[in-house]
């Protein structure tokens, strides 16, 4: 026997007013915990690291999210969830991360929960309704109807955003709405210039039932897991949103480096003898690190690249810096040496004067340079 469409259509309205309500019954039985989960703490560094491209961290974090519980098929909801705010590469570049991941798992004996598929979509299911109503809820106000803005200028996206981000994405119950939100201000803060957007859905974060507490707690693991400089973005504003007094912890303060250890330069990477002291690297991830190198007479370094350059500041003697191709070039003291990304070359003292130079450079995804041969005579 045919069911009348209008009837199919009740039906399937009510199914999807039902699963909404059953995600907000899990918020507000979730609004009275007073710490993050070990659970939550473990998708805020997949999601940020994901977003940043931080592969070596986002690694860590995947095993350690399987270790704390995690099941594969959330871990996945996440790069999902993810495309939609850093976009598809990023989203892309942590799923084969994770293949890696469970590849090396399965080698080591490792079997992990894979977890539940999302619930099908219903019948005559309607990406459209459906996905104002969850967005509308997660702001508390109706915002179907927009008279000005990026959904009057572009409509389109508008459309996308509502039918396939709060719609088809926000349906699959493999994470909760709340999870959603954590997954988003993970990522937001991962990312500069989304200050305006991530004050937005850390406001939707205390709706859905995260307590301020749970919001400082969430910078803290961003500090520890992903980065200082994305826990100070999200610090700033939860403060403001939450009005927290400046007087409470800080995670960023002012450190001076006074280390004396020193390490002789290994004889596989230098000629002669340099002393790498005084290590440094930027209090902001993933920004720079640097030391100075003393190098006696005729001392020089093999040659090498920087996946993003190098700059060098001569502090005393007298240097000599090659890039491949090219002649011989002196550096004496206050030189500033600027060496473009990827580029072959070695720098080191003449023959006649020892010389000393602090060297800085960026990591790509911790990786600094690029050793090569040993150079000849010179």
């Amino acid at each position: 026997m045919n069911t009348p469409k209008h009837k199919k259509s009740f039906l399937s309205v009510a199914y999807v007013l039902l699963m909404f309500m059953a995600e907000i019954a899990k918020s507000e039985a979730q609004q009275q915990e007073k710490n993050l989960t070990e659970r939550h703490k473990a998708i805020i560094p997949i999601a940020a690291n994901t977003a940043s491209g931080n592969v070596v961290k986002l690694e860590n974090a995947l095993n350690q999210g399987l270790e704390k519980g995690l099941t594969v098929n959330e871990i996945k909801e996440i790069f999902i969830h993810s495309y939609a705010y850093a976009g598809f590469p990023r989203a892309l570049n942590g799923i084969n991360t994770f293949i890696d991941v469970m590849d090396d798992r399965a080698q080591r004996g490792i079997e992990d929960e894979m977890g539940s598929e999302a619930t099908p979509l219903p019948q005559n299911y309607d990406p459209n309704k459906y996905g104002h109503i969850v967005r509308n809820d997660l702001v508390g106000r109706d915002i179907s109807n927009r008279t000005t803005g990026y959904p009057v200028f572009v409509p389109t996206i508008d459309k996308f955003l509502v039918e396939h981000l709060f719609a088809d994405i926000f349906f699959r119950d493999v994470l909760t709405h709340k999870d959603r939100e954590l997954v988003t201000i993970s990522i937001l803060s991962s990312m500069r210039g989304n200050e305006a957007q991530l004050r937005g859905h850390l406001n939707i974060s205390l709706r859905v039932g995260y307590s301020p507490d749970q919001l400082l707690e969430f910078a803290s693991v961003l500090n520890e897991t992903v980065s200082q400089e994305s826990s100070i973005r999200a610090l700033a504003l939860i403060k403001d949103i939450a009005g927290i007094s400046d007087s409470s912890p800080e995670i960023a303060d002012v450190r001076v480096n006074r280390s004396e250890s020193s390490v002789q330069a290994s004889q596989d990477h230098f000629t002669g003898k340099a002393i790498v002291t005084s290590g440094f690297e930027s209090p902001v991830s993933g920004h720079y690190r640097g030391a100075m190198v003393e190098f006696e007479s005729g001392a020089r370094t093999a040659w090498h690249t920087h996946p993003y350059g190098q700059t060098l500041i001569v502090i005393s003697g007298k240097g000599l810096v090659q890039s491949e191709g090219h002649e011989p070039q002196e550096m004496l003291p206050g030189n500033v040496v600027n060496i473009p990304p990827n580029t072959k070359h070695w720098h080191g003292a003449s023959e006649d004067s020892p010389m000393s130079h602090i060297a800085i450079s960026t990591p790509d995804n911790g990786n600094t340079v690029q050793w090569m041969e040993l150079v000849g005579s010179f």
